[in-house]
This record gives C-alpha cells, sequence and structure tokens, in this order.
C-alpha cells in the first residue's frame, strides 16, 4: 500500500508541519511496519528534545481505497520531564553549587517552562563534560578526569536524578617556560615576548592555547607558514608545578583545495566563508581553523558547527568539511517593566521585531516600539557586518522619541550612522555621524517680571527656560570610540575589563558646538572562587566644552543618574538653580554640570537556598561621584567639586526578559541640595 498523507492527532506542543518534517512516511511512499516503527521512535525522540520523555506515541492505518492508506499517530504528550536533581562527588575544590553554575543541565524550577534548560539528553551531558574540564583546566587542576556522568530516571516522579563523579587532582603552578625551535632562522627570543604565561602563576589550559595561537600567527606573518607550535608539559609532583616548553617544528606542507560547506539550508555560503582567515590555495593553518569555528559559533546563527579535513585530490591537498545547522535567529519581544529612580521612572511597555541573519545574510534589524505614561519611542536599527567585504562593521539606527515633562514636552528627531572595525580580538574602534533635531513646548506660557521675555509656568530655571524658548534645536556631530573587551561572558561577567573611550566633536553645523569626551572601565575579579564571589571596581570620567561663543545648553551638560551614583535621585545631584536663593530649600533645578567622575566597589555573590538557574544573584557596594561646572546663569549653587558617597545591597536577575537590578543605597555623603532617592529598579547595566 501506498500513505495517502500522514495524520497526527493529540499534538499541541509540536506543530504537525515540524512532525511531518521529522517521519518516513509521507505521501506516496511505500508502508511498511518498520518505517512506522522508525516514525515512533522519531516523533518520541522529538518531544524529549523538549522535556517530554513519557509521551506515548502508537500508530495506525485508514485504507483510502485505491490501494492508499493514512498513517495515523495518535499522541499523548504526557507531562513535562524534569530534573529534580543535579548532584556532584569527589569535588573538594568547589562545591556543587558553583560546579551547578559551570554546566548547561540545570534542575527545574519555576522558570524552567520559559528558559527550557531542564531538558535532559546525553548531549547536553557531553557538553557538560566539557564545561567542566574546561573549568578545572583554566584554574590549574591539569590532571582533572570526569569519572561518571549519568542521568538516573525516576518514572514514578517523572524527573531525572544527574549524577557526576569526578577526580580534581592536585592544583598546579607554572613552572619554568622556554621556546625551542627545530627551525632554523627563527627567532625565538623575539617569540618569548608573545608567551602568555609566566612562571608561578596559575595553570591554565587556555592560556597556553592564546599563547600558541600568538606564536603560530607571528611563524605565519614571518614566512613560516608550515610551522606548527606544540606545548610539551612537564609535571613536577613534588611542587606541582608543571614546566611548559612549546616546541616550534617544520609540520606538513598541506594546501587548503577547497572549502566545502553543508547543511546551511537559510543563511548564505559568503556568511560562513568570511569567517575564514584562509581561502583555498592557502597553507593548512589548524590555529586559524578552530578560531574560524569559534567565530562561527558565536555569530548565533548555528546550532551546530563542525569543522573536519578529508584528503584532497593531491596528497599535499586537503578540504575543509564546514557542516553546520540553521537555526531560528528571529525574535518577536512583547515586554513589560517597572522602573523607579530612572529618568523615565514607572511602567514601560516595548515590542520589536529582531531578525539577527536578515535574508541568511548575517544582516541585523530590529523594529522597536517602546513607551510609558510619558514616553513613546520609535527606533529602527541595521547593522551588515561586513561593509564591502572587508571586516568593517556599518549601520544606521533612526528614532523618534516624544517626551512629557511636567511643564513642557520634547521631541526628538535622530538619526545615526555609524562603522565599527575590530583591531585586534579585544579591541575595536568606533565610528559615527549623529545629526539630531530636538524641538521643545512649554505647556503654558504666564507673564513674568520682563515683558519681553516668555515665561514657562512652573519653569523656575532661567537655564531651561532660556532652553524651551529656543523652540527648535539641531546638532550635527561626530564621534569616535575604543572599546577594549577581555570579560569572559558579556551577559554574566565573572572575570576581564570592559573599558572604553569616547569624543564626540559637535559643529558640524547646526546649533551645537563642543567637545565632549567621557570613559569608562569595569574590571571583574574572582574574590572566593569556591562560592562564586565576584568583585568588580568601575571609575569613570567625563568633561563638556564649549567651542563658540554661543555657549552650552543646559540640555547639553551632564546630568547624574544610577549609572553614576545610586541612592539620588535622577538628575539630582550637581549644579542647582533655586527658586528662591535667598531659602534653598523653597525648591529649584539640577541643571547639570560640565565634568563628572565617579567610582564604585562591589562585591556579587548567589543568593542561598535558590536554584542558580533562576538567575537572582545578590550585592554589596559602594558608590562615590561628583558632578559640577556650570557657569550659564549667575545664582547657581552646588557648582563645584563636592564629593557624594553611598553605600547599599542589591538583587541582581538576570530575567528572560533581560538584565534587572533593584538597590538599595543609603547616601552617607551629600549636600543640601541634593536629592535623594533610596530605592531604584531598572534594566541592569555597569558599562
Amino acid at each position: 500500500a501506498l500513505v495517502n498523507q500522514p495524520i497526527f492527532q493529540g499534538n499541541r506542543k509540536i506543530k504537525d508541519r515540524d512532525l511531518a518534517n521529522r517521519v518516513q512516511l509521507q505521501s506516496r511512499t511505500p508502508f511498511s511496519q518498520a518505517a512506522l516503527d522508525a516514525d515512533i521512535a522519531a516523533i518520541q525522540e522529538a518531544y524529549a528534545a523538549i522535556g517530554r520523555n513519557n509521551v506515548s506515541v502508537t500508530g495506525e492505518t485508514m485504507e483510502t481505497g485505491d490501494g492508499r492508506v493514512n498513517v495515523v499517530f495518535n499522541i499523548d504528550e504526557g507531562d513535562r520531564t524534569k530534573i529534580a536533581s543535579v548532584t556532584f562527588a569527589g569535588n573538594d575544590a568547589y562545591g556543587d553549587g558553583r560546579l551547578r553554575q559551570v554546566i548547561s543541565t540545570k534542575r527545574s524550577n519555576l522558570l524552567s517552562g520559559l528558559l527550557r534548560d531542564d531538558v535532559y539528553s546525553e548531549d547536553r551531558l557531553r557538553t557538560d563534560e566539557d564545561k567542566l574540564r574546561d573549568f578545572y583546566f583554566n584554574r590549574g587542576y591539569a590532571d582533572f578526569q570526569i569519572v561518571s556522568s549519568a542521568g538516573e530516571f525516576d518514572a514514578a516522579a517523572n524527573a531525572y536524578n544527574v549524577a557526576f563523579t569526578v577526580e580534581e587532582g592536585a592544583r598546579y603552578r607554572y613552572g619554568e617556560i622556554t621556546l625551542d625551535s627545530t627551525i632554523p632562522d627563527v627567532n625565538t627570543a623575539v617569540l618569548s615576548r608573545l608567551v602568555t604565561t609566566r612562571a608561578g602563576r596559575v595553570y591554565s589550559a587556555s592560556e597556553i592555547e592564546d599563547t600558541i595561537i600568538a606564536l603560530q600567527e607571528k611563524l605565519a606573518a614571518d614566512g613560516f607558514a608550515f610551522a606548527q607550535v606544540t606545548p610539551r608539559g612537564d609535571r613536577n609532583f613534588a611542587d606541582n608545578t608543571i614546566s611548559i616548553t612549546y616546541t616550534i617544528d617544520q609540520g606538513p606542507r598541506l594546501y587548503v583545495e577547497r572549502i566545502e560547506i553543508r547543511g546551511n539550508d537559510r543563511t548564505r555560503d559568503y556568511v560562513i566563508r568570511r569567517e575564514f582567515d584562509i581561502s583555498e590555495g592557502d597553507a593548512l593553518n589548524q590555529v586559524m581553523i578552530q578560531r574560524a569555528r569559534k567565530r562561527l559559533e558565536a555569530l548565533g546563527f548555528f546550532s551546530r558547527v563542525n569543522i573536519s579535513t578529508v584528503a584532497g585530490s593531491e596528497p599535499d591537498r586537503v578540504v575543509l568539511v564546514v557542516e553546520v545547522e540553521d537555526q531560528a535567529t528571529g525574535d518577536i519581544g512583547i515586554g513589560a517593566g517597572y522602573s523607579i529612580g530612572g529618568d523615565d521612572s514607572g511602567v514601560q511597555l516595548e515590542g520589536s521585531i529582531t531578525e539577527r541573519n536578515l535574508l541568511g545574510r548575517g544582516q541585523f534589524l530590529k523594529l522597536a516600539i517602546g513607551g510609558s505614561a510619558d514616553t513613546r519611542t520609535y527606533t529602527i536599527s541595521f547593522t551588515e557586518p561586513y561593509f564591502l567585504g572587508s571586516r568593517i562593521s556599518a549601520g544606521f539606527d533612526i528614532q523618534n522619541q516624544t517626551r512629557e515633562f511636567d511643564f513642557y514636552d520634547k521631541e526628538t528627531n535622530g538619526a545615526t550612522v555609524r562603522f565599527g572595525l575590530p583591531i585586534t580580538e579585544a579591541l575595536s574602534a568606533q565610528l559615527a555621524y549623529n545629526f539630531t533635531e530636538e524641538t521643545y513646548k512649554c505647556d503654558e506660557y504666564v507673564d513674568g517680571p520682563d515683558p519681553d521675555q516668555l515665561y514657562c509656568r512652573g519653569v523656575t530655571s532661567e537655564q531651561l527656560l532660556n532652553d524651551i524658548n529656543r523652540g527648535t534645536w539641531v546638532k550635527s556631530s561626530l564621534s569616535t570610540s575604543l572599546t577594549y573587551n577581555t570579560l569572559d561572558n558579556r551577559q554574566d561577567p565573572r572575570e576581564g575589563l570592559f573599558a572604553r573611550g569616547t569624543v564626540e566633536f559637535a559643529g558640524l553645523g547646526g546649533d551645537a558646538n563642543y567637545l565632549k569626551a567621557t570613559a569608562s572601565a569595569t574590571y571583574y575579579q574572582p574574590l572566593v572562587e569556591e562560592l562564586n564571589v565576584i568583585g568588580l571596581i568601575s571609575i569613570g570620567a567625563g568633561h563638556i566644552e564649549e567651542l563658540s561663543s554661543d555657549g552650552l545648553r543646559s540640555f547639553d551638560l551632564f546630568r547624574s543618574s544610577t549609572s553614576i551614583i545610586r541612592g539620588f535621585d535622577s538628575n539630582g545631584i550637581g549644579p542647582f538653580d533655586p527658586a528662591d536663593p535667598a531659602n534653598l530649600s523653597a525648591g529649584g533645578t539640577h541643571v547639570g554640570g560640565t565634568t563628572y567622575f565617579k567610582a564604585t566597589a562591589e562585591a556579587q555573590f548567589p543568593l542561598p537556598f535558590l536554584p542558580e538557574n533562576l538567575g537572582l544573584r545578590g550585592a554589596v557596594f559602594a558608590d562615590a561621584a561628583t558632578l559640577y561646572g556650570n557657569d550659564l546663569s549667575a545664582g547657581l549653587v552646588s557648582t563645584d567639586m563636592e564629593l557624594r558617597a553611598s553605600v547599599g545591597v542589591g538583587i541582581s536577575w538576570a530575567s528572560p526578559f533581560g538584565p534587572l537590578r533593584f538597590d538599595y543605597a543609603i547616601p552617607v555623603q551629600k549636600e543640601a541640595t541634593d536629592k535623594v532617592r533610596e530605592f531604584s529598579f531598572g534594566v541592569s547595566t555597569r558599562f
């Protein structure tokens, strides 16, 4: 009999078309019991992949005449299979809680249905083994081994109990570090400057890998295309050191015959090829191949990336086979939140459509609409990561924002054209042209002491009044920045440095004429590794200098926020324009300053008795900042470099809706005109 069509009944979690793509019994194919049994197993595997291991699938046929049958799959999806526990044995240096944060298999909790990180699979278990090895190898445990890893299924509870058994071994430091070359003319003295491993430091496999990459690249640049760098370790068990010798040998003369790409049903070939620093005809370089693999994985376009070599048409030729599997790269987001202590406090809504691999070309596009009770924002962003075929990104942003203040309204229309250039793996440069048009409208004008002056009801600051009365204001500027990023994880950093410096020149036409410079740096370092306590130190500064006799506007100046200092209201410190100079408590307006400095010290730690994959962490911190400098009008106070400081506690949440942060800060050093806000809540960022 021939199959008329497959029919699926009882399925709600997986759509018909997705199940149809998994079965062999398609329309006009011969029916067989073996094929039916294989299709039932394939459907069960599909449900296991989404965490439903107790799915029940049966198959039957229904004759339709003319020697054809419909194949009916009856599906009872059952409940989600959970992970009841994840335990470790043999670990002394690090507790179970710390190791559970390393692996991707998580215990089930209230958010598991949304995060889908409690799905058990053998493939994920093998991946977790690699994560554990990397974790220990990079922290000195060169003898680390995984004795066993397994998930035991409890049918009564419909849950897995996952257990890892490990042997940590001793913790090593580097002994003597040497270079040895068998290739004439190789200058090992010059190459030694590229070695990042140092005697006495804790052994790290990633540092050795970084050194190998740096040496290979230098050798290739010096004309030794086939040179290979091999590290050899000599353990000293008496003092727990490992001496490393980097041996440089002449490798086999192999050339890349061609690069063959498979499995990319959506992503175009050239998007994959451009991540390789080698082309057809080049010398085979395993370091560059591994770097290309990491770049492809970092794109987020593929669920799987594998690069292998097969023999070419000649003994000295090889074929690079790149196997990938496309994954979904588009998102439709609808979010809601509530912010306290920011420039736009209150309920906030946002809807967005994002595509990170537009039409398979590797381009980024985002359309977003957001708003709150007082603000409405529309944004379009586009990025081409390889502009004109080079590794230079180019893109643009278009934004419209309408905001209602207490006594006036502001509408902003802006556009930015930007370019980005990677200088090294950690250092990049950005250049942008910015055009902004701002229009201010007073809610109600009233009579004042000067009949020739317009007075906006409720506005007591002379600076603010003058700027509102300008109506429409245009800024045309050029900005450039340098970014240095060695963070191990941008979303959840534990180690590394993120630093950025930006200079903006406004004066390419328009009404603004100034030079503005900002700089910030945040350094992360584990304080107590076994307890996953992370410390950070952050510093920052900014200054604006007017370049014409027209002067600055108050809107050009810096204003304080929770990113500068917590414990104070948004725009709550700095130069102050009092409503009554004789009585500072009678009210007034902070009008911004030309210069600010800030510093933060913070310790972050996991919250006890909570599952790691909830993403909740606690923090204690101390902030210090100053905001000063303003001579735009007479009668201002707090214009000098007065220091403010605060201490507090916080809770951060790596939520499915983005990183959120709640802080409670108490000012311990403040001025009489400062506005205090001890609680703040909103999107978390310290960069």
